[in-house]
């Protein structure tokens, strides 16, 4: 039996580019590839950046198996398959790893707000469906709820292979939590790339990025000097990138960094699905300055 695959450093939660309404799969094989060209250590199809709440559920796996095939076992793929329906995700959890998901990325059930009981055998029940990692992911700014620590350390103690975790909720102080309660058992990676050099220093180990679709490389070499214990050089590398941390979140995800990657021609359209649509006018100028800040 292979070793699980690793997931730690710069991890690029992936855009879903489309072209005339319609995935644009040739523009998706190129970012992949453009993507471990430049270092990266792990792609994430079907997160929120890839605007999996508007794909169909057909186009939710043809997009998870396109990016394993295209990534040939080169580096890790993590795939989004969570739902706030336990029986879909469960099924979506069994098909990805079918399809050769290194590991399953699992958001906390939205809008219908369960109890960490409900989310405990919401959790167990997908942790069955796979032997391989499972990476819960807690952002309470999207989801209404938090997966609370005890609840983390209760499914790590029953099931071994629930042993990373998304943090999301913008606390550094649930980094802290999280390491005192669950130790190493549990690698903890950044959900937001404006905290990634603080909660690495805090003992995270790496980044599930957005930015990093726009710039890997730099985003690798932030994650690669923090993980060194090379704080200076990675805050002086953080200070240069954080106005676009900051400025792709002017508008709701994944609609500022599309339009940054197709200005920068990574892809070949801004499209999002409705309910997002277009930047507005000033935040489109607020983007453009951005990008000739940092020479794009």
């Amino acid at each position: 039996m292979s070793q699980p695959r690793e997931f730690t450093g710069a991890i690029t939660a992936l855009v879903t580019p489309f072209r005339n309404g319609k995935v644009a799969y040739d523009d998706l094989d190129r970012l992949v590839d453009a993507q471990i060209a430049a270092g990266i250590k792990g792609l994430v199809p079907m997160g929120t950046t890839g605007e999996s709440p508007t794909l169909d559920y057909d186009e939710h796996l043809e997009v998870i198996r396109r990016v394993v095939v295209r990534t040939a076992g080169r580096i890790p793929v993590m795939a989004g398959t969570g739902s706030n329906c336990t029986r879909e995700a469960v099924e979506l959890t069994r098909k990805a790893d079918a399809a050769g998901a290194d590991a399953m990325l699992v958001v906390a059930p939205y809008y219908n707000k369960p109890s960490q009981e409900g989310l405990f055998r919401h959790f167990a029940a997908i942790a069955e469906a796979t032997t391989k990692p499972i990476v819960l992911y807690s952002i309470p700014g999207r989801c209404g709820i938090e997966i609370a620590v005890p609840t983390v350390a209760r499914l790590r103690a029953a099931f071994p292979h629930i042993n990373h975790i998304k943090e999301a909720g913008g606390s550094c102080d649930r980094v802290d939590q999280l390491k005192q309660t669950c130790g190493d058992s549990v690698t903890i990676l950044c959900g937001d790339d404006g905290l990634t050099l603080p909660f690495i220093s805090l003992g995270a180990k790496g980044v599930i990025s957005v930015a990093s679709n726009l710039l890997p490389a730099e985003v690798v070499a932030l994650c690669d000097l923090a993980l060194a214990g090379e704080l200076a050089e990675a805050a002086v590398l953080h200070q240069r990138l954080q106005p676009l941390f900051k400025n792709l979140f002017v508008e709701p995800n994944p609609v500022p960094v599309k339009y940054a990657m197709a200005r920068l021609r990574l892809i070949g359209t801004p499209e999002v699905r409705l309910p997002l649509c277009e930047l507005t006018d000033s935040s489109r100028a607020l983007l453009d300055k951005t990008l000739a800040g940092l020479g794009l």
